[in-house]
């Protein structure tokens, strides 16, 4: 789509006094990425053109410029094609440049246009919103790269695997699209990779439903994992937790991230509760408090004590949850500690 020869590595004069009268910052771009300057043909008024046309202002084109030099390398032909592609999930220019601003590098991609506009036809016939495909689009755009095929193949394998598990076909539809919506880089997976990470948690004795609630706990991340990895996790857990395989079992469907992480992250994060003088029991009873990392333990640990609430006597479910449940909890704490210990404004009972 442009020439790739260089002038024996002399940056393009033309190029730069075309990026210059856009208020574009050089200094940036040859930071960046100077190879972008050394090419023979670039398009810079061509695409400005086209981005003040969907309604983008001289700053939002020199942004977008600055931070995606080598979109001044696609031609003219090429832009209005991706153009006329996000339309059809778009709901308006006006949200498309608000989109082409914030990722200009997957707007730009435009070397795999054709499966790209296959997988956008195959998304929505599948019956993902636009929302969800604009999203995918923009945060995980190597999807779009994958020959339609490929994707319709690992959705083929996803619906299969969910029938043979127990799910329902009624269901089947709303569980694809939750899975895909919670996380899209499933399709980045083959289906063979699929089949045999389900096959090792059935050979691990996680029963259909077993294997089903991972899943959903998982968002699908379970399949960016190999047999090896979770088996390492695993064998570290038991050992840490000193418990049999049916206990094991049953903390795993307690705390999917002990599947999940690498053992190298779960060694560091039981030493870090450890440190702080809680036991294994309590991690045992409250596994999930693994999820967090070790900074936001130590976080959540010191705010409690400035309360007077001993951890190490406690349970760990004050510690658990995201950002908004400790807040909550924090809060239940502060308030009980803050409570009068009679009420000033009841009657008192006083005899005659």
């Amino acid at each position: 789509s442009y020439t790739t020869d260089t002038k024996s590595g002399e940056e393009n004069q033309k190029t730069i006094d075309s990026l210059h009268e856009l208020s574009v910052d050089v200094k940036k771009v040859r930071r960046l990425k100077e190879w972008v300057l050394l090419q023979d043909v670039a398009y810079v008024k061509e695409i400005s053109a086209i981005l003040q046309e969907m309604g983008a202002d001289e700053t939002s084109v020199a942004n977008i410029l600055e931070r995606c030099p080598e979109a001044i390398l696609r031609t003219p032909a090429e832009i209005n094609s991706q153009r006329t592609l996000w339309q059809l999930v778009c709901q308006n220019e006006k949200q498309m440049i608000k989109l082409v601003e914030q990722f200009p590098e997957s707007f730009f991609t435009t070397k795999y246009h054709e499966n790209q506009k296959a997988n956008i036809l195959f998304f929505q016939e599948l019956g993902l919103k636009n929302n969800i495909i604009t999203r995918f689009l923009t945060s995980a755009p190597n999807i779009f790269y994958n020959p339609v095929e490929k994707n319709k193949d690992v959705i083929e394998t996803l619906q299969r695997s969910y029938l043979s598990l127990g799910g329902s076909d009624a269901n089947m539809k709303i569980w694809i699209m939750k899975l895909l919506s919670q996380n899209p880089f499933i399709l980045l997976n083959t289906s063979t990779a699929i089949q045999e990470n389900l096959e090792f948690l059935q050979k691990n004795d996680f029963t259909d439903h077993e294997v089903l609630q991972l899943l959903s706990k998982l968002k699908g991340f379970i399949f960016q994992l190999t047999p090896t990895t979770m088996q390492k996790s695993m064998r570290f857990s038991k050992n840490a937790f000193k418990c049999s395989d049916q206990e094991l079992k049953q903390l795993v469907l307690k705390c999917p991230a002990l599947l999940y992480y690498s053992v190298p992250i779960l060694e560091e994060r039981l030493q870090g509760l450890l440190k702080e003088g809680i036991s294994i029991a309590q991690i045992r009873e409250t596994p999930m408090v693994l999820e967090l990392t070790t900074q936001i333990v130590q976080y959540r640990i010191k705010k409690l004590s400035a309360l007077g609430y001993d951890i190490k006597s406690g349970t760990l479910e004050s510690l658990n949850g995201t950002k908004k449940d400790f807040e909550v909890n924090y809060g239940k704490i502060q308030s009980k500690k803050e409570r009068p210990i009679f009420n000033p404004v009841a009657p008192l009972n006083i005899e005659d």
